[in-house]
């Protein structure tokens, strides 16, 4: 089939298949960023915490009676908690992984207060954090139970030593993280601390900063009225463990109040309860495109269909096969795509810079624009070739009585 006529036709009327083309654009444009986002967020929310989150659980308790010593209570609870079957191990600690809340401190490889520092998440912990969120230590050794420390809210000073993560010591030691162990970094300005260990991963407690695997661990134990206490259980455990320990807190000592008991799975799924309700708006959002610009084609087809009667007789007369009709109106529509996702593709790059100088988000893989050319070009296809085939049905005889 010849182009000439086709392209003819469409600049004798060109309105609609203007129309159809910037739908097409703008359609693509939408769709191609907000596939890019979708999967951006769902990148963010696989990323993996470092712990044992299917095993884990967290509870937070505050004291209010006036014989709350909560250093004896910290103990006395820990010691019991760990006694029961099916726990693995337990720690008191001031956060938890992707939680929302907890302490974080800048941390310089030189002394002093001009010294650009990296922020850092802070868990305080004992010698048992690392069996506790089942933590992967890749380097140096775990704290021993004499390094331990209690530490009051008012206390400034802190410990000599602490557990880095790899990121951290990446970004503290870039020439060679591998070598962070033994080395001094600085955290208030002047004090010293030794590293002694590096664990692979392990999560901040906010899931929407830059740093969010940039954590370290102090070898403290915390005296601010209040905390948490993860557990970590044996395999089909948790669920059993969540109610047992947090009922036997409670008959344990009643001047203090147990709550939020949650798993690590049902923290993720708080933390990215946001993350989730924005794929959810951007899904609707690309369906909803989706329909209208394949309706918006089904009736530019129609109408043209339907205006071509005659056309279509008269070709048919003329010795045009049924195939030859179809193929008019699929070729017709894969240029006025071709313009649309032209345009499509240029539009989808503009906003995508626009996103990345204002979001700051990160610029789109190249491959999300020709997979967004080649959804439009499927789309409109599947859209016209219900009306080319009624074409088709168009008998010479009809279609020349239809004047």
């Amino acid at each position: 089939m010849e182009l000439k006529p086709i392209l003819s036709a469409l600049l004798r009327n060109k309105t609609g298949a203007i129309l159809i083309a910037a739908q097409i654009a703008l359609t693509m444009t939408i769709i191609v960023n907000s596939v890019f986002m979708i999967m951006e967020r769902r990148g963010d929310m696989d990323r993996p915490s470092g712990t044992d989150e299917a095993n884990i659980f967290v509870l937070s308790y505050t004291g209010f009676a006036s014989d709350f010593n909560e250093q004896t209570q910290i103990v006395e609870d820990l010691d019991y908690i760990r006694s029961l079957p099916g726990v693995i191990d337990a720690i008191q600690s001031n956060s938890a992984p992707l939680i929302g809340g907890g302490w974080s401190m800048s941390l310089a490889t030189e002394e002093g207060p001009d010294k650009n520092g990296t922020g850092t998440a802070i868990y305080f912990a004992d010698d048992h954090a690392v069996n506790t969120f089942g933590l992967n230590l890749i380097q140096g050794r775990d704290f021993n139970p004499e390094d331990i420390t209690w530490r009051n809210r008012t206390d400034t000073n802190w410990p000599g030593q602490a557990i880095l993560t790899k990121a951290l010591a990446e970004n503290l030691f870039k020439e060679d993280w591998r070598n962070a162990v033994g080395k001094t970094v600085y955290i208030s300005e002047t004090q010293p601390i030794n590293i002694i260990g590096i664990i692979e991963t392990m999560q901040a407690p906010w899931n929407g900063w830059n740093g969010l695997e940039r954590s370290m661990l102090v070898p403290q134990q915390t005296l601010f009225g209040g905390g948490r206490i993860i557990i970590r259980a044996e395999p089909g455990e948790r669920d059993r463990l969540m109610t047992d320990i947090e009922n036997g807190l409670m008959q344990n000592y009643k001047g203090r109040l147990v709550r939020n008991v949650r798993s690590m799975e049902e923290i993720r799924e708080i933390s990215y309860q946001s993350h989730k309700g924005t794929n959810t708006i951007l899904l609707v959002l690309i369906t909803a495109l989706t329909i209208v610009t394949a309706l918006g084609i089904v009736g530019l087809a129609s109408f043209s269909v339907n205006r071509r009667k005659k056309q279509i007789g008269t070709r048919r007369a003329l010795g045009a096969t049924k195939f030859d009709i179809l193929r008019y109106f699929l070729v017709e529509n894969f240029l006025i795509s071709s313009v649309g996702v032209v345009f499509g593709a240029l539009f989808t790059v503009g906003l995508n810079m626009l996103l990345v100088s204002t979001l700051d988000l990160p610029s789109i893989s190249w491959y999300y624009v020709p997979s967004g050319m080649i959804l439009l070009w499927c789309i409109g296809l599947a859209a016209v070739y219900g009306p080319a085939k009624k074409a088709c049905q168009i008998s010479p005889a009809t279609a020349t009585r239809s004047v």
